[in-house]
């Protein structure tokens, strides 16, 4: 394991919210200088490989592992695929937190699964069905997530007053998330597995 491998290590676990340069050099336990150069050696291997899809940006003091721009109309065709359009059971968790809880950072959606996710959230933003809400003051700057009118159309609400009480669900509540509205939306199409994480 060496430097560079932990750097998108690290870049791809972040996912779309990015991390700043200061948390970078904490975690690779380099200097801000030695790691910037480092960062600039991973996104020219991907720049000069035309077999990897990936890219880095920076964005202000956030660095962010993203597909290179020329994938967009391919992941587009993807997302709207209706082969793709079924929900896993850990994207519905995730909106199903979002809903209730928004606006909500990805940390914030992370701490209540227990488990990570990013690729849920960039599903569903990819989807339509959350969208950035705004952003949380203060060092790191993490997307606030919330829902889309589209949400809103899918789930038939008029608002988010429509939504089943969660003290009532609360009480309801086993090890699996409420039933009444995401689950039964998409019971045909939840993905079950014997160990799901986030994808």
């Amino acid at each position: 394991m060496n430097k560079l491998s932990e750097l998108e290590a690290i870049l791809f676990v972040v996912g779309d919210e990015g991390i700043p340069l200061e948390e970078l050099s904490y975690l690779l336990e380099m200097t801000p200088a030695r790691v910037y150069p480092l960062i600039q050696e991973l996104n020219q291997s991907y720049t000069a490989d035309e077999t990897r899809g990936l890219q880095i940006l920076e964005v202000g003091n956030q660095f962010i592992l993203t597909t290179k721009k020329e994938f967009a109309p391919l992941l587009q065709r993807y997302a709207q695929s209706p082969m793709s359009n079924r929900l896993s059971k850990a994207a519905v968790e995730t909106l199903a937190i979002i809903a209730y809880k928004q606006p909500i950072t990805r940390i914030e959606v992370e701490s209540i699964r227990g488990v990570k996710s990013s690729g849920s959230i960039q599903r569903l933003t990819a989807l339509q069905l959350i969208k950035e809400q705004g952003r949380v003051d203060g060092p790191g700057r993490a997307i606030l997530y919330g829902t889309t009118d589209y949400f809103m159309d899918y789930f038939g609400l008029k608002s988010m007053d429509d939504l089943p009480d969660i003290k009532q669900m609360e009480d309801e509540l086993s090890d699996e998330m409420p039933k009444d509205l995401f689950f039964d939306r998409f019971k045909d199409e939840v993905i079950h597995s014997n160990n799901e994480g986030d994808e």
